[in-house]
C-alpha cells in the first residue's frame, strides 16, 4: 500500500501527458517537426542491403553528374561577367572599300513568309552592285511558284537575286548551301532562315569586322518578333535568350571555341573552304563547321548588340521538333568533332568548354534514369534520415536544378534591367518545359549515340506576330505518334510520386516533385490539343501585342 502511495501521483502525471498527447493535432507544424526531426526512437535501425545500394548507386550516379552540367552554367554566368572588357561593339578597323557580299536564303515549303524574308533582303543598306541574293529553294509545295515570282519581281526591279531550285534535297540545308557557293559571286556569305527578318542596317553592322584579316565568322543575336503570342513563346524567348546572352556571350568574351546558329551571321567565304565546306552527316551542320573553321586557326565573333528578329515556334510539336533536331545534331557533332578537338593544340580550358557544349544534351537520357529511379530514391533517402538528405541530395538538386534559374535571370537582367523580374513568373515553367521535352530530346539523342540516320526536319513557320493572329497550321502541322501519351503517363507516374510524399509528410520534396508534373503533362496535353483552342478564340487584335503572360492556345 505504501508503494501504491507513492507511485500514485506519478502514475497521473503520465496518464495525464499521454491524454495531452493524444488530444494535441497531429498535422500542425510542431508536430511534423517534431516527428520527422526530433524523434530519435528509430535512429540507427537501417541496415544497408544489396536491393537498395543497386538502386542508390545510379541515383546518385546520375545526380553528380547533373550536377556538373548545372555548375558549368553557373560558369558561363562567371565567364561573361570576369571577362566584360572584351565585349564586341565598334570594329576597330573599317573597309576602305566595301566588298561583295553574298545572300543565301535556304528554304523548304515557306510559302507563309518567303515574302517577307525576300523583302527584308531587297531593302538592306547596301550597294546593289556589290549584293547577290541567292534563294535556295528545295521546297515540294506552292512556295516554289510564290519564290519564284517574287525573285522574278525584285529582278525587273534591278535588284541581283538568283532563284535556284533543287528536286533531290541532298544533303538538306547543308547541301543547298553548298550547291549556292558553287555560282555565289560575294568575298562574304550571309546566310538567313526562311523566318527571320534582318534589319535594314544589319549588313553594314556586321561586314566591317571582316576588316581584321583573321576573323573567320560574326554571329548576331536572335529577337523574337512574336515573343508575346503565348505564354509558349514568352518561354521559349527566354530560353534562347539564355543561349545567346550567357553561352554565346560568355564563350565568345573568354576566347574558347563558340558556334555559328545556322542563320543571322556571316562568313568569310575562303574560311569555308578551308575548314572543309559544308557537310551533311550532322544534322547541325553550322556547329560542325563553325568547331571545324576554327580548328583551323580562324577567330569568331559575337556580336551581342546586333539583333536579328525572327519567328518563334508556336505549337508545342514544332517546337519539340526543333529541340529534338538541335540535341541529336549535336551529339553527332560531338562524335565527329570532339575527338579532333582533344587532340588538337588547343588550350586546355578551350577543350573542356568544348566537351561541356557538345555534350550537354547527354543530360535528357540521364533525367529519364532519373525519373524512374526518383520515387525509389526518395522512400530508402527517407528511411535512412533526413540528415543525410539534407546534407548530400539537397547540394546535388541545387547545383543540377537551380542553376538552371539563375541562368536564365542573368540573361533577362542583361537584355531588360528595367522588367527582368517578370522572369521569375515563368521560371518554374521554364524547367518543367525542359523537364517535358525528356522524351522527345531522349530520342534523338540515343538515335545520335546509335548512328541511326534521319532527315532533317524543318520547324513550319506560320507568320504570326501578335496575339490573336489566326495561323494556317494545319498546312505543316505534323503527326504526333505516342510521344504525348507516354508523357502524360510519366506525368500521372509523378502525380503518384506527390501523393506518396503528401501521405508521408514529407513535403519539402513536393515543389520539386510539381515541376516533373506540370513539365510532362504540359508538353504532352499541348502535343495532343495543339489547333484546337484556335477554334474557340475570338477576333484577332492587330494592333498591339499585349506583354502580359497569357496561355493562348498552341
Amino acid at each position: 500500500m505504501a508503494l501504491l502511495k507513492q507511485l500514485a501521483p506519478e502514475l497521473v502525471m503520465r496518464c495525464n501527458a499521454a491524454m495531452l498527447a493524444l488530444l494535441q493535432p497531429k498535422n500542425d507544424l510542431r508536430h511534423y517537426l517534431r516527428y520527422h526531426y526530433g524523434d530519435h526512437t528509430f535512429e540507427n535501425l537501417y541496415r544497408w542491403n544489396w536491393f537498395d545500394t543497386s538502386l542508390l548507386i545510379p541515383y546518385f550516379v546520375v545526380m553528380i553528374i547533373l550536377a556538373f552540367y548545372g555548375l558549368h552554367r553557373y560558369q558561363l554566368v562567371y565567364l561573361y561577367y570576369k571577362h566584360r572588357k572584351n565585349d564586341v561593339k565598334e570594329p576597330p578597323r573599317r573597309f576602305e572599300q566595301l566588298p561583295l557580299i553574298t545572300i543565301q536564303l535556304p528554304i523548304f515549303n515557306e510559302q507563309f513568309v518567303i515574302d517577307r524574308l525576300i523583302d527584308a533582303c531587297a531593302n538592306l543598306d547596301y550597294p546593289r552592285e556589290l549584293l547577290e541574293i541567292q534563294v535556295l529553294d528545295d521546297s515540294t509545295d506552292e512556295t516554289k511558284e510564290v519564290a519564284s515570282a517574287i525573285c522574278d519581281r525584285y529582278r525587273a526591279m534591278g535588284h541581283p537575286i538568283v532563284y535556284l531550285h533543287r528536286t533531290n534535297r541532298y544533303g538538306y540545308k547543308a547541301g543547298a548551301l553548298d550547291e549556292g557557293l558553287k555560282t555565289a559571286k560575294g568575298d562574304f556569305v550571309a546566310i538567313f532562315d526562311a523566318d527571320f527578318v534582318p534589319p535594314r542596317d544589319w549588313l553594314m553592322n556586321v561586314v566591317h569586322h571582316f576588316a581584321e584579316p583573321e576573323i573567320g565568322m560574326v554571329q548576331t543575336r536572335w529577337t523574337h518578333l512574336n515573343r508575346d503570342y503565348s505564354f509558349l513563346t514568352q518561354v521559349e524567348a527566354i530560353l534562347l535568350d539564355g543561349h545567346f546572352v550567357l553561352e554565346h556571350g560568355g564563350r565568345s568574351r573568354a576566347g574558347v571555341f563558340f558556334n555559328f546558329n545556322g542563320t543571322a551571321g556571316m562568313w568569310r567565304r575562303e574560311v569555308i573552304g578551308q575548314a572543309g565546306g559544308w557537310q551533311h552527316d550532322t544534322l547541325t551542320e553550322d556547329t560542325d563547321l563553325s568547331y571545324r573553321a576554327q580548328l583551323v586557326g580562324w577567330k569568331f565573333k559575337y556580336l551581342q548588340h546586333v539583333e536579328c528578329p525572327a519567328e518563334l515556334p508556336i505549337e508545342m510539336t514544332a517546337f519539340k521538333t526543333q529541340q529534338a533536331r538541335w540535341a541529336k545534331g549535336l551529339i553527332q557533332t560531338s562524335k565527329k568533332i570532339l575527338p579532333r578537338v582533344l587532340r588538337s593544340d588547343a588550350p586546355k580550358h578551350t577543350k573542356l568548354e568544348a566537351w561541356y557544349h557538345l555534350t550537354a544534351n547527354i543530360s535528357y537520357p540521364l533525367m529519364v534514369v532519373l525519373s524512374v529511379l526518383l520515387m525509389p530514391a526518395m522512400i530508402i533517402r527517407f528511411y535512412q534520415g533526413w540528415f543525410q538528405m539534407l546534407l548530400i541530395d539537397l547540394p546535388l538538386f541545387m547545383a543540377s536544378t537551380f542553376s538552371i534559374s539563375s541562368f536564365y535571370l542573368v540573361s533577362q537582367k542583361e537584355l531588360y534591367p528595367r522588367r527582368w523580374y517578370r522572369t521569375f513568373l515563368y521560371l518554374p515553367f521554364l524547367m518543367s518545359l525542359g523537364i517535358g521535352l525528356t522524351v522527345t530530346n531522349t530520342r534523338a539523342v540515343m538515335e545520335a549515340l546509335f548512328g541511326i540516320q534521319s532527315s532533317f526536319k524543318r520547324t513550319p513557320k506560320y507568320r504570326v506576330e501578335k496575339r490573336g493572329e489566326k495561323s494556317k497550321a494545319m498546312k505543316y502541322r505534323k503527326r504526333l505518334g505516342i510521344v504525348p501519351w507516354i508523357e502524360l503517363g510519366i506525368g500521372c507516374y509523378f502525380a503518384m510520386t506527390i501523393w506518396y510524399a503528401w501521405t508521408n509528410e514529407n513535403y519539402f520534396t513536393i515543389p520539386f516533385l510539381l515541376l516533373f508534373v506540370i513539365g510532362y503533362w504540359y508538353t504532352g496535353m499541348l502535343s495532343l490539343f495543339q489547333g484546337r483552342f484556335e477554334r474557340w478564340r475570338g477576333g484577332a487584335n492587330l494592333d498591339e501585342s499585349s506583354p502580359k503572360p497569357y496561355p493562348v492556345g498552341v
